[in-house]
């Protein structure tokens, strides 16, 4: 099985409400954990975000899953937008990852405009592209996973685009809560 995946940020501090709270990660790495065991993947593609993105690539790389990244822009910039700017170790995780993924030609990074709000929903068809295309190469089934709080805030959710998408994409949507 081929998953495809996107998800919520960890929280700041003072984030209100509470979409993915930082003491909350050990139990949604379980999660997914038991996500691609029980579903046999074979191989994940999503972006690397600090929280589930990370998440996920930890666990594919603990059970030997091929990790495919989908960045929107250089992983420098990406870095400092969407990984580096929550306090933690998120950094240092991503350095890791990345550079372990960029050996195996697994890392696409678009040029997309840092500074444009389309930027994250043209991800989530890149993803969803990608994700399509390994799996027809592979030959198996394609399901996504969105690991959020359930709810939308909003027009601007990209993560409630994302799940969305897969679903227009008619391909199975597993959602891991994060509260």
């Amino acid at each position: 099985m081929i998953v495809a995946l996107a998800g919520r940020r960890i929280d700041t501090p003072k984030a209100d409400p509470k979409r993915f709270p930082a003491e909350n990660a050990d139990k949604v790495k379980q999660q997914i954990q038991d996500f691609f065991k029980e579903h046999n993947a074979t191989a994940l593609v999503s972006a690397a975000a600090c929280g589930a993105d990370i998440l996920a690539l930890e666990v594919a790389g603990e059970l030997g899953i091929r990790r495919r990244i989908i960045l929107p822009y250089d992983k420098k910039s990406f870095r400092a937008s969407s990984v580096a700017d929550r306090a933690g170790d998120w950094g240092e995780r991503f350095d890791r990852i990345v550079a372990e993924v960029e050996t195996h030609g697994d890392l696409v990074e678009y040029f997309y405009d840092k500074d444009q709000e389309d930027t994250y929903y043209a991800t989530n068809h890149d993803i969803l592209d990608e994700a399509e295309e390994v799996a027809a190469a592979a030959k198996q089934e394609l399901t996504a996973a969105v690991i959020w709080n359930g709810e939308s805030r909003g027009d601007d959710d990209v993560t409630a685009h994302f799940l969305e998408e897969a679903r227009r994409r008619d391909l199975n949507v597993t959602e891991i809560m994060t509260t």
